[in-house]
């Protein structure tokens, strides 16, 4: 069964935005701080059948430990991907040619280690 056409996907940084920053080398799967407002957008998310892609600035070497804290976080997720650069982050997007003036990417920034607040995602529908 393939994928709905209409189904919207996010794309959501961890450390900072899902946990509360720690340094690399200090990571444990059993401790982290999950910030506020996460687990409840990621559940309505999931609900409404978002496609979510995390991705991270950690090493590859680190996923394992990182796929046991989001389980433990009970965080749903479909895909993960490591060692994205830790600057800035672009994301394009192709409009379609019946809407040519549609914008189908957006970005949401949120301030680190304070979570998530509906009033960055109400604009969006999120």
């Amino acid at each position: 069964m393939g994928l709905n056409q209409n189904t919207r996907t996010i794309f959501c940084d961890i450390d900072g935005t899902i946990f509360k920053q720690e340094k690399f080398n200090e990571l444990d799967e059993n401790k982290f701080e999950l910030l506020p407002g996460v687990i409840e957008h990621f559940n309505k998310w999931n609900q409404l059948g978002f496609i979510i892609i995390l991705v991270t600035g950690r090493l590859e070497s680190t996923r394992k430990l990182t796929i046991k804290q989001l389980e433990n976080a009970k965080i749903k997720y479909h895909q993960l991907i490591m060692e994205v650069g830790r600057e800035n982050r672009y994301l394009i997007n192709n409009n379609t040619k019946l809407e040519p003036n549609n914008n189908r990417a957006f970005a949401i920034n949120v301030q680190r280690d304070l979570g998530f607040n509906d009033e960055n995602f109400d604009k969006f529908g999120l």
